[in-house]
This record gives C-alpha cells, sequence and structure tokens, in this order.
C-alpha cells in the first residue's frame, strides 16, 4: 500500500509532516519529546511544544524518514555527509544523507529512509514490516 500524501503540522517556527506509510514505530520520536509527539493526543504532534531545533534534533533521529522538518526561517533538512547504508540486524538498509529513492510515484528526494530488503513491502521501495526484513 503506497503512502499517502504526508500530514503537515505547523508550528510557528518549524514545521514537522508525518508520512504514516513509512512510519516503523521506532519511537524515537516519543521518546525524545514527549511534549511534541503523543500518540494519545489530537493532533498527535505539537510542533510548538518545545524549541525547533530541539524538535528538529529528535526528527533527525527517525530511521524511517516517516518524519520531517522544515524551519521557518531555515532550510528544510539537510542530508547527512558522508551518505551510510547500514543493514539492519534483520535485514532492512538504513540510509542516511543526500538521497534520491525512486518509488513507483517516481524520485524523491530523502534525507533518511529504511529499503525493504526482501521485496515483499506493500510500499516499496520502503520497508513497512510486512516481510522478512521487517521481522524483528
Amino acid at each position: 500500500m503506497p503512502s499517502k500524501e504526508p500530514k503537515a503540522y505547523d508550528g510557528k517556527r518549524i514545521t514537522v509532516t508525518y508520512d504514516t506509510g513509512r512510519c516503523l514505530h521506532a519511537a524515537e520520536c516519543v521518546r525524545g519529546l514527549p511534549e511534541v509527539f503523543d500518540t494519545g493526543q489530537r493532533p498527535w504532534v505539537q510542533p510548538d511544544g518545545a524549541d525547533p531545533e530541539r524538535v528538529a534534533e529528535v526528527i533527525r533521529r527517525c530511521p524511517s524518514g516517516a518524519l520531517q522538518y522544515r524551519l521557518a526561517d531555515g532550510p528544510a533538512e539537510q542530508g547527512d555527509r558522508p551518505t551510510t547504508v547500514v543493514r539492519s540486524p534483520v535485514g532492512q538498509l538504513i540510509l542516511r544523507g543526500e538521497l534520491s529513492v525512486t518509488t513507483p510515484q517516481g524520485v524523491r528526494s530523502e534525507t533518511r529512509a529504511m529499503l525493504c530488503a526482501c521485496g515483499v513491502s506493500r510500499n516499496q521501495p520502503y520497508c513497512d514490516h510486512s516481510g522478512a526484513c521487517g521481522s524483528e
């Protein structure tokens, strides 16, 4: 099942976008800033709940790239240099850097992505935990 258009949560100094189809529930966001990312609240993302630089720092921990940000007074997230590719213990490919990812919808510029390595994901090329490489 392909990702829908990411949902935007606008704050005064930062906009957070969330792509539900790419979220693998690593919970880096919830553990890192529960005052901003609270799954028990609606909306679950409150961008003004912390300093924008801190929100950006926590978002960069999201391994799947489901969360992204744009600072109101600055550029969008920049990819790590050098680009890195790491295989997780179960086979997923974890990428960080300046990425161009080819999807059924076209090429997407990315800074973080977790790609399916087993070929079973319904959200190709991204892992959605439906195959062997998403099992833990």
